[in-house]
């Protein structure tokens, strides 16, 4: 997909500024019919658009199945529930009367990854399209034909004006997009040093945004855990999308009397994964979205087991597939620990106090989830203050749900997708008395 100028971009902001005007009038009602519209058009055409997250990066066609109907599943969610999210709110003061109103802030620009094309997509514009806002999006570049849908579902035939144009930039002319009058904020899912770039770009110009970057999810399993639903979850948890996701399992923190046992349940089923076609809906596990992922994978890996870990089994790599990997006696100077593994890739580390276990999982720059694994749920609830975490989630891998916030703290990122919250976070919310 060929690049535009950053002029030709520009022009798209001022149409898009043209919609904003005509959008922000629009009823909640009016806005939700509309996206009735964008979801049929997931339901009617799921298998073209699955086809099109697998061609442009290596997905398993079952898995891209689950996640254009995860965005249906999106819609109906604010369908049902935006109207009575986004009333004004009275609140009881000493004044006549007094309530808060939620107001679209105008044309917002995301910035978003590969590694869920379309879902990453829908959890940022779904909400903030019913609160009135209108986009622009620069996708990642290894994913254009999932771009070029997403534009098209957008281009709903109940309204006569778009809400949604690709922007089809280098990555390096961004901040000129920033900065330009009519974007009013930013919302970026991606990595830690774009994030660094993008927030830098939106502070000089006194723009919000939300940032969903990196994870280094902690997997903790207790002496007392369920074992076998510890084992079966985490192959999901580590496994889904090729290890490609940013709230995927990373460092597997499991109680020393119960290490060897969960290693080999483990070990057995990550080797039992079927590989093949990626279009063949009996493939569990294909190939990364790209080579040059796995060899950074690859060295990660290496350099880890140089450091003393233990390859229990995988550390291989043919082209951009990475054989399914779990390495023992990771320690935290390495680079299975310290730093995000983006793939298929098992840190296991062991422990002996369940205070310890959580200065473990604390002991990372990101923060964005947790898995805790035991039968003492009430224990684990009392410690969830303690996690450093935007997600603490018990006996279940941590996953993104319409229904719950999504987002992280320290180098994970600021700012909540999804729920209610997601309605307002970029919206004008205003005080109104009357006396």
């Amino acid at each position: 997909m060929s690049t535009i100028p950053v002029e030709e971009a520009f022009q798209t902001l001022e149409v898009m500024e043209g919609s904003f005007l005509k959008w922000k009038i629009f009823s909640i009602k009016e806005r939700i019919e509309v996206l009735k519209d964008v979801k049929e058009k997931l339901l009617s055409d799921t298998k073209k658009y699955a086809e099109a997250i697998t061609a442009d990066m290596n997905k398993p066609i079952t898995q891209s199945i689950a996640e254009v109907k995860k965005c249906a599943y999106l819609c109906d969610y604010y369908i049902e529930n935006a109207e009575a999210f986004l009333e004004p709110q009275t609140v009881k003061t000493k004044w006549k009367e007094s309530f808060v109103t939620f107001e679209p802030l105008g044309v917002l620009l995301g910035v978003m990854p590969w590694n869920f094309p379309f879902w990453q997509v829908f959890r940022f514009v779904v909400p903030n399209l019913l609160s009135g806002n209108t986009f622009v999006v620069k996708h990642a570049s290894n994913v254009p034909k999932s771009a070029l849908l997403l534009e098209e579902i957008f281009d709903s035939k109940k309204i006569d004006f778009p809400v949604y144009k690709n922007l089809f930039l280098k990555s390096d002319l961004i901040k000129e997009v920033i900065a330009h009058p009519v974007i009013k904020a930013v919302s970026l899912t991606g990595s830690e040093n774009t994030g660094r770039s993008v927030a830098e770009a939106a502070g000089k110009h006194l723009k919000k945004c939300v940032l969903e970057l990196g994870g280094s999810n902690g997997y903790i399993v207790c002496k007392d855990a369920n074992l076998d639903l510890a084992v079966t979850t985490a192959v999901n948890a580590r496994m889904q999308n090729a290890g490609q996701s940013c709230i995927a399992a990373k460092r597997f923190i499991i109680h020393t009397s119960v290490a060897e046992s969960f290693i080999a349940k483990y070990k057995e089923k990550i080797e039992a994964l079927k590989t093949g076609d990626k279009f063949d809906s009996s493939t569990e596990i294909g190939e990364m979205a790209r080579e040059d992922l796995a060899k950074e994978l690859e060295i990660q890996v290496q350099k880890s087991i140089e450091a003393g870990a233990k390859l229990i089994c995988g550390g291989k790599r043919n082209g951009a597939f990475y054989a399914p990997t779990i390495l023992s006696d990771v320690t935290e100077d390495m680079p299975v620990f310290k730093e995000e593994t983006f793939g298929p890739v098992a840190s296991i580390i062991t422990f002996d106090d369940f205070d310890e276990a959580i200065a473990i999982s604390n002991r990372s720059s990101f923060g964005l989830g947790v898995s805790v694994f035991s039968t003492n749920t009430e224990l684990i609830k009392s410690k969830v203050p303690f996690f450093e975490e935007g997600a603490v989630f018990i006996n279940e891998m941590v996953i993104s749900d319409p229904n719950m916030p999504f987002g992280g703290i320290k180098n994970s990122g600021y700012g909540r997708e999804l729920s209610h919250f997601a309605l307002y976070e970029f919206t004008n919310i205003k005080s109104v008395v009357i006396q």
